[in-house]
């Protein structure tokens, strides 16, 4: 096999999609209303003002008329009224306000002044930028509707979420759909037995941003260089000795021709911290210009900044997916090589196959192998969010899908893709998330899913060649490891 490029190691908190500046709290049971920042916050203030608007919101009560027979009401009560919920009456009414503005058609005073007003009985004229108490609860909502739907609310019919940005909830049906075809499913298919491999190393949380924190990643180079070349060393010399981890599947004989190489092309974490630093994401075209070298960036040492730019970055989760990967019997080491994503060149995906790890958030060629698919994932502009856009979405299925990546427990989504490489006469694997555990679950489920072998099954046709497939995948992240991997939809041309 030949020589892999070095690939060095960032043991760092880092997401492709744009990373949280919170770290995330252990599993802790519910807090009452007392202990939330918030509402300590309104217990400091010397008047007496802040004190009635809150005995005043925590008497009045949502329950509109017209709603008493809607599922989704009936849920968001059941929530409500639920363990992760009971202690802390502000946030109960902070759902049920939302969900009751959302089912009346009135999404447009589901707004933070109102909120503030109709539920903290905050006054009218309250300044929204110099007090938080809806920010700050809206966190804790999407948290603690986050951990219900891991306990009490597993079974609901329904799943009610607050995006990211907004706090007009969306209403996800779970159950209706559950043993449909995976190809139309819009509802999760039964939950799917994760592969074993434990991708434990959280990069689901943004880089502290301080110096010395860049200066300890280059510290890392030269155990990276050795762990990587002793890892392929091992791979290629006792593959064949160990078990596959899934019996054939006709995928995976089309991205190991015997006939041309595959590239496995990890993200570029680097790349990734360059975004976030200046919240500005790159795409493939200012990427293959090496735009990354100029970039303005947050003043640091010379020393550190240079090995931001320069040096070969990637996650250690990703080198697990690939050795996962090597383990399948299709395998050929002799025609495999691991390419870095700046290093990588057009040519190189018109002659040969590939699997490119990771969004075009940490990995522009995933932006151009993903152009004629249905589902793309695309970076915000800040660098602090990502969706799955859905550009013609079926009954059911929405027109986005967004993670709430800055909790620790949330939903999030990923893609499976092949499609055909540029030049026609090959293949491209994407395995894409919209964070960390989002690429998790992509590689967990296509190794082990039933589910997923069922679609690529249907994608082939007689005459053995195998049709390009998308599928969408949902998971829920605990700390960014990927658990309860459903196919949400799918596509076959």
């Amino acid at each position: 096999m030949g020589a892999a490029p070095a690939i060095h190691f960032v043991f760092m908190a880092h997401s492709y999609a744009g990373c949280s500046r919170n770290s995330p709290p252990g599993a802790a049971a519910p807090r009452s209303d007392s202990e939330i920042p918030g509402l300590q916050r309104i217990a400091r203030v010397p008047t007496t003002k802040h004190a009635v608007h809150l005995r005043y919101s925590q008497e009045r009560t949502f329950d509109p008329i017209g709603l008493a027979n809607d599922e989704r009401w009936l849920v968001a009560k059941r929530i409500a009224a639920g363990p992760h919920f009971s202690k802390s009456p502000l946030l109960s009414r902070f759902l049920l306000f939302i969900v009751a503005k959302a089912l009346e058609g009135r999404q447009d005073e589901i707004t933070e002044r109102q909120i503030g007003v109709q539920v903290f009985g905050r006054p009218g004229d309250y300044r929204t930028v110099e007090d938080n108490i809806v920010r700050n609860y809206a966190r804790q909502l999407r948290k603690r509707l986050a951990d219900h739907g891991l306990a009490e609310g597993r079974d609901d019919s329904i799943r009610i979420f607050i995006p990211l940005g907004g706090y007009v909830p969306q209403f996800v049906p779970v159950e209706s759909k559950r043993n449909s075809d995976p190809q139309s499913a819009v509802s999760p298919t039964a939950p799917v037995e994760p592969v074993q491999i434990h991708l434990a190393l959280d990069e689901s949380k943004k880089p502290a941003r301080r110096r010395g924190r860049f200066a300890v990643a280059a510290w890392f180079v030269l155990y990276s260089i050795l762990l990587v070349a002793l890892t392929w060393f091992a791979f290629s010399h006792s593959h064949g000795h160990g078990p596959s981890l899934e019996s054939e599947n006709p995928l995976w004989s089309h991205i190991f021709d015997a006939s041309r190489n595959t590239y496995i092309v990890p993200p570029d974490a680097g790349l990734n911290l360059i975004e976030d630093l200046s919240h500005h994401p790159m795409p493939l075209s200012e990427y293959i210009k090496n735009s990354y070298r100029e970039v303005p960036l947050p003043k640091m040492d010379s020393h550190s900044e240079g090995d931001i730019r320069s040096q070969q970055f990637t996650g250690f989760a990703n080198l697990q997916i690939a050795m996962a990967i090597a383990r399948r019997p299709e395998y050929r080491p002799e025609r495999v090589f691991l390419r870095f994503p700046r290093d990588l060149r057009l040519d190189d995906l018109k002659s040969a196959n590939a699997i490119l790890l990771g969004s075009s958030c940490s990995n522009p060629w995933a932006a151009l192998a993903e152009a004629r698919s249905n589902f793309q994932i695309r970076c915000g502009d800040d660098m602090l969010h990502a969706a799955i856009l859905n550009r013609k979405p079926l009954d059911g299925e929405l027109a986005s899908y967004s993670s709430h990546w800055n909790e620790p427990v949330h939903e999030t989504y990923a893609l499976i893709l092949f499609v055909p490489n540029f030049g026609g006469n090959g293949n491209i694997l994407l395995l894409e998330g919209l964070d960390v555990a989002g690429t998790q679950a992509a590689a967990e489920a296509l190794l082990q899913s039933a589910a997923v072998a069922r679609i690529v099954a249907r994608a082939k046709p007689p005459n053995g060649s195998l049709a390009p497939f998308e599928i969408l995948l949902r998971a829920t992240s605990i700390q960014a490891n990927a658990v309860g991997i459903d196919v949400i939809a799918s596509r076959i041309d």
